[in-house]
Parts: C-alpha cells; structure tokens; sequence
C-alpha cells in the first residue's frame, strides 16, 4: 500500500471479497477512531484551563502560547507528512503519529510548565501529521465509498473537540486533579494506535524510490484555491473553538446556557460534516455547495455577536451546521480535486499547512480585537469578510477539474 510514490509489492494471496470487505471496516473504524484524537489536545486544555493557571500560575503569555502553538503546528508539520510516508510507508507513519500523540498527552498530563509545554508540542506535530494522511488514505482504499467516508472521519474530528470540551471537567471533579483530567486523553489515544497497529503490521513495502516527476501541487492554481478555501475555514474554525463560549457570555447568556448552546451547536457540527461530504461527490460542481455553507458559518459567526438575543439558539445553530459542512467539504476537496492518492497527499500536506498555519492567526485576531475595543463587534464584521472572502475561494475550488491537469513536477505538457 502506499500514499506518495510507486513500491514493490511483496506477492501475496488474492483476497476473497468477504476478507477484503472485513478488511476495509476494519480500517474505516480504526481511522474513525484515529480522528476522534486529533482536536480533543485543544479542547480539553480550554475545559482546565482556570484551574492549572491557578496551579502553576502562568503568565497570560504562556497561556497564550499552549493554547495557540499546537495549532500553528498543524501547518509546520503538516507538509512532512508525505515525505515520511514516502520513506516509511502510509500506515506506519499513521502509527508513529499516534504513538507520538500518545505520549505527548502522557506527557502534558505530568502538569509541570516544561511538561505542558512539551507534551502540547508533540500533540500538535503528531496530529499534522495524522491530518494529512487520513484523507490519502480514504482516497486510496475507500474510493467507492468517498461521501460516506470523509462525512465519517471528518464527524469523528468534530466529535473529539466536544468529548474533550464535555467530559474534561467532569474528569477534573472526580479525580480532583486537572493533570490527570489533562492526561486522561492518553488512552483513547493509546487504544486507537492499538487498534491501528495490525493494519501498519500488514504493510507490504519494499524500500521505496522518490518519486522523480508527478503534480506540482505548489504551482497548480487549483490547488491554490483549495488551499485558500481551507484557510478562510481555518480561520473561522478555531476561533469558534475558542470564543463562542466568551461571546455568549459577553451578551449576558449565563455559563450553563452558554454551555448548552454550544454543545447543541457542535453536535450540529457533526451532522453537517457527515451529510455534506455525501452531497458534495454527488455533485459534478461543488462551488455552490462551498459558497453556501461559507457564507452560512461567517454570517452565523456574525449574528451569533450582533443578531437579536431572541434568535441566539437559531444564529449558533446556523453556525453549527455551517461550521460541520464547510470544515468537511473543504477536505472532500482533496479526494475529488485529484486523480489518486499520491497527489492526494501533496494536497493534503500543501492546503492543511497553508491553511492552519495561517488560519492559526484567526483566533488570535478575535483576542487582539477583543482586548482593543472592549468587545467582539470588530470580531463579528471580520468575520463576515472572512465568509465571504471563503466563499470566492470555494466557488473558485468547487469547479471540475484535477490538480494533475494544472501542471507537473518536470514541468511537462499538461496530459
């Protein structure tokens, strides 16, 4: 098996239908449980955050630092990745990602300063990684099942950050230790590299070669505006993670409502992430698809700050099911923006490094903003042009075509 360059096979049986069957949900579970640990090291972090300031009495400056770093990690790391399953092989990076996840949640849950701050690196530049992967990997092994697929993994990604939001408190209170609530998210973490380690056992590589020529993702415009939509997204994504809840409050919604218009609110999310990829491979042209649920988060963002009060449930629902399809469509761009899993790679590597690394600084602007003016107005109109602008990029990148037809790393004829 393989994600970014041709290997040679060692000569095995052929498979029944039945095994093969067995054998794909096999894998379509341990990467859905692969995706439920790639964003509960941000949530859960947020859900303690009082309490280990009060403990280690960080400077607001560290705090800044874990809470915005591991994110900015998702863009370092992420163009890594295809190299390193070049020379190791899809599955066993996916495995090294997720043991290196592992021990950095082991690590962060020490509670020491130098400890959070390793183990939260190590988190982020593990979960790049894994970010990558995943949608190569749907690409190459479930591409008859393309909608169901990323619908599922992208919902098991939304679903992480409300397992780490809705159940690190409560962690928190029965054991009376916020490094134990922190480093409570090890295990899932461990059992998914578990379950995931047959799969990496079973892979059959020869030594590879690099790959000499094939699609220059980087000088492809398609993948441009790909990568551009998946920015725009970035931005609005995170900053609903982290500022939703201090909005609601900011306009006098009291915690336990603000909690439960958020939690509504994500499990929104995670319905707009299972039906709009199913939507968007049905469509020969997604641009419409993309620009709707655009424009749907940022003007949900918006009047979640500025709309009435009696409306707030409907405006943080909007945003919900906006946020769920528009964080998915953008990653179903990767699977039907390109012809096979190699350039699937690149593009995954190129438009999630690109677009965290950039999309990083959209909850640091809504803080800056914040701490100039006294309030989230400023936010909520950067926010409808962040919509908008993701709307222009997703129309651009819903049209029909393939990466591989915008150019070639030997700087060929187009095909």
């Amino acid at each position: 098996m393989l994600v970014d360059a041709e290997v040679d096979e060692v000569p095995a049986p052929e498979p029944t239908a039945t095994s093969r069957g067995l054998s794909l949900l096999y894998i379509a579970v341990a990467l859905i449980l692969c995706g439920l640990n790639l964003r509960t090291v941000f949530s859960s972090f947020a859900a303690v955050l009082q309490e280990a300031t009060a403990a280690t009495g960080m400077a607001p400056a560290l705090v800044a630092l874990l809470s915005t770093v591991p994110v900015t990690l998702l863009g370092v790391f992420a163009p890594v990745a295809p190299g390193l399953a070049r020379r190791f092989g899809a599955e066993r990076t996916l495995l090294g990602a997720m043991a290196l996840l592992t021990l950095g949640l082991v690590v962060r849950g020490i509670g020491e300063v130098p400890a959070l701050l390793v183990g939260s690196f190590a988190a982020g530049a593990s979960i790049a990684i894994v970010n990558v992967l995943l949608p190569g990997l749907v690409k190459r092994d479930f591409a008859h099942r393309l909608g169901l697929m990323t619908g599922m993994y992208t919902m098991s990604i939304c679903a992480a950050a409300a397992l780490g939001a809705g159940f690190t408190h409560p962690i928190y209170e029965a054991t009376g230790s916020w490094q134990w609530a922190l480093g409570f998210w090890a295990i899932p973490a461990a059992l998914a590299a578990l379950v995931w380690t047959p799969v990496a056992l079973k892979q059959r590589h020869a030594r590879r070669a690099l790959a000499a020529t094939g699609p220059s993702v980087w000088r492809s415009r398609t993948a441009w505006q790909i990568t551009g939509f998946m920015t725009m997204q970035a931005m609005m994504s995170f900053s609903v993670f982290a500022w939703l809840a201090p909005i609601l409050r900011s306009r006098g919604v009291d915690g336990g409502t603000a909690g439960a218009i958020v939690a509504v609110s994500i499990v929104l999310q995670m319905g707009g992430s299972l039906l709009a990829p199913a939507l968007a491979v049905k469509l020969r042209r997604q641009s419409w698809l993309n620009a709707t649920v655009a424009l749907m988060t940022g003007a949900g963002f918006a009047l979640s700050i500025f709309g009435p009060m009696q409306g707030i449930w409907l405006w943080t629902a909007l945003l919900g099911l906006g946020q769920g399809s528009l964080t998915a469509v953008a990653l179903t761009m990767i699977v039907l923006r390109t012809r096979d899993a190699h350039t699937a790679a690149h593009l995954s590597g190129m438009m999630q490094g690109v677009g965290y690394g950039v999309g990083s600084v959209g909850t640091l602007l809504v803080g800056q903003l914040h701490a100039a003016t006294g309030g989230f107005a400023a936010a909520g109109v950067m926010f409808l042009v962040i919509g908008t602008g993701c709307a222009v990029f997703g129309l651009l990148a819903g049209r029909p075509r393939f990466i591989e037809d915008d150019g070639r790393l030997d700087g060929g004829a187009k095909p």
